[in-house]
């Protein structure tokens, strides 16, 4: 039986998006029926899609009578989480051949690594780069040769990206392919004691750099619970993933079994633009919020849907949080990592959790064209072939993943805040129960590192609330501020109370430390972050959801400082980025360009 907030907030998200939604599905419904586009190309069109294929492939999509299939990468060899996907092309190829397909690679989209750039420059371009992906998948899937589509992404906002693009061609079959986690390297607890030992001066570079090459040691997405490895999850709770397909090691043969599995099916599977409905979004939000993932998802989900033709809101984040209980602990919200996950029964276990609690929809469609219940399975090698069992019946570590009936907590550890600063996203899994009501006096910034500086000069060292600003997509493009966990994280094992609000985002990486995020609107569009002062006593109660200056004159209060200029938001790429500022809409709607 269907919990009925569930029931209640998806009937309203249909309700919500009854107009967007219809004239979506009537628009990839002609163009599935006008059928494949290459049928109708010109001559010289068509010789120009097939003149580096092979006579037997250029027979075939002359006569159209196979189905070709575009391969989307954003393989690169820097970044450990893409590298794996050199080889994917060549096993796609192979595998849609076998099923009677011809596959071609269509084009490359950037990814760049949040975890490089954090505290730099490019940070700024990040959150921008998830719509210059989405256009890239656009741009490769435009030439009207293709049938169905393998995205190959992972990482933060890539995965965001792809699918967004492949929205716009809602009505081909998509399989997004992923390539899994590295090996555990340095425990997670241990690599927190050495980043905070150095943040006081206790440890030095060549330390902190030791521990850091031990956690990220090879090729394989980072293995912390953040936005890469939230992607992951939601992709397959969201059936666009083969079942069990989302933490298998790069490196084993079952990895290249589920790659082969995957260009085999696409062809046949469900059109993305039909898969991605109302129920489908709930299920995302739902599974986000037991798992305790990425906050970023409060931007990538509302942009998803808006690309489906389905408005979802803060609020329907807010009223699923409160009836989803937590069911992993998983860093940054515990100690384990996405390996000790799978290994207790990882998405399998959770998606049956889920379902047997009426918590997700069953009755949606994926790319296999059944419901929801053929993800409470996990694959198999068996003499070679690849089948799916029934998953296990019990957690393999009740330290690590729950059932429902005993989760960590009973809520999703996600809430929102408001007040006279505005509304924002509050991720509580990770924060103490003592930590979760902070009122003490501000300190207000507009540059990350003025916020570190202050830190190093003790300036922080008593109870605070740091109010960084003009760090939304507006003014900066919303770069994540994950370098101020770990000396707010100080402060707070000092026994202060300390709170951060801001306009930026905070990664998934980040959790302990209490922070209203994503504060809409932001101080570049005349939010009242810009009318903060440095003593404003604020009350941040992420219980009871409040975010709120208290002084009666606030409100009336002028607006302090300003984003930067384009002339001063320039290098490092940034000024060919600067109309992104101009266009982009609010946090609440996914900070989304288009």
């Amino acid at each position: 039986m269907k919990h009925p907030v569930v029931e209640r907030v998806t009937a309203r998200i249909i309700e919500r998006s009854a107009e967007t939604r219809a004239a979506y599905l009537d628009k990839i419904r002609g163009a599935a029926l006008r059928g494949p586009a290459r049928g109708s190309l010109g001559c010289a069109n068509i010789a120009h899609g097939f003149a580096a294929c092979g006579p037997l492939e250029k027979l075939a999509l002359r006569a159209a009578v196979k189905p070709n299939i575009a391969i989307v990468s954003s393989y690169n060899d820097m970044l450990s989480a893409h590298q794996p996907f050199k080889t994917y092309p060549d096993l796609l190829k192979a595998a849609v051949a076998e099923a009677g397909g011809v596959a071609q690679f269509a084009g490359g989209v950037p990814a760049m690594c949040d975890g490089i750039t954090q505290g730099r420059a490019g940070m700024e371009l990040s959150l921008f780069s998830r719509d210059v992906i989405a256009m890239s998948t656009a741009v490769a899937l435009s030439h009207d040769m293709f049938d169905g589509a393998l995205l190959l992404g992972v990482c933060d906002k890539i995965v965001p990206g792809l699918v967004i693009g492949a929205l716009s061609f809602g009505h081909l079959p998509t399989i997004l392919v992923p390539a899994g986690p590295m090996s555990s390297g340095l425990p997670n607890a241990q690599k927190s004691k050495i980043r905070k030992l150095y943040a006081e001066g206790k440890a030095g570079r060549e330390e902190l750099l030791d521990a850091e090459s031990a956690s990220y040691h090879s090729a394989g997405t980072c293995t912390f619970y953040g936005t890469a490895n939230s992607n992951q999850l939601l992709m397959e709770v969201m059936g666009l993933h083969l079942p069990g397909a989302s933490f298998v090691p790069p490196d084993s043969k079952l990895r290249t079994a589920l790659t082969e599995e995957a260009g085999r099916r696409v062809a046949t599977a469900v059109p993305i633009g039909e898969i991605i409905d109302e129920k489908v979004i709930v299920n995302a939000v739902v599974a986000l919020l037991a798992s305790g993932g990425s906050t970023n998802h409060t931007l990538h989900l509302p942009a998803i849907a808006a690309a489906a033709g389905i408005e979802l809101t803060w609020d329907d984040f807010a009223e699923l949080s409160a009836i989803t209980p937590l069911l992993t602990r998983i860093y940054p919200n515990g100690t384990a990592d996405v390996n000790h996950f799978h290994a207790a029964g990882g998405t399998g276990f959770l998606i049956s959790e889920l379902l047997d609690s009426g918590l997700l929809h069953e009755d949606v469609q994926t790319i296999g064209g059944k419901g929801l219940d053929d993800y409470r399975t996990i694959p198999r090698l068996s003499e070679g072939d690849l089948r799916w069992v029934r998953g296990p019946g019990q957690t393999g570590d009740p330290g690590v993943l729950r059932p429902v009936a005993d989760p960590f907590s009973p809520d999703g550890g996600m809430r929102m805040a408001k007040g006279n600063l505005g509304h924002a996203v509050a991720k509580t899994s990770a924060v103490k129960p003592e930590h979760l009501v902070v009122e003490a006096p501000a300190r207000v910034f507009s540059t990350q590192e003025a916020v570190q500086a202050a830190f190093a000069a003790g300036e922080l060292d008593r109870d605070v609330v740091v109010v960084l600003r003009y760090q939304g997509p507006a003014a900066i493009g919303m770069p994540e501020l994950h370098k101020l966990t770990t000396p707010l994280s100080v402060l707070l094992d000092r026994g202060h109370k300390v709170a951060l609000v801001t306009d930026g985002r905070m990664s998934g990486a980040s959790g302990v430390v209490p922070a209203a995020i994503h504060v809409s609107p932001e101080a570049a569009s005349g939010g009242p972050l810009g009318r903060v002062r440095d003593g404003d006593v604020i009350r941040f109660d992420a219980v009871e959801g409040v975010l709120q200056v208290l002084d009666s004159e606030f409100a009336s209060r002028p607006i302090e400082g300003a984003a930067p200029t384009d002339a001063e938001w320039a290098g490092t790429g940034r000024e060919l980025f600067a109309a992104f500022r101009r266009v982009v809409g609010p946090a609440e709607q996914g900070a989304r360009v288009f």
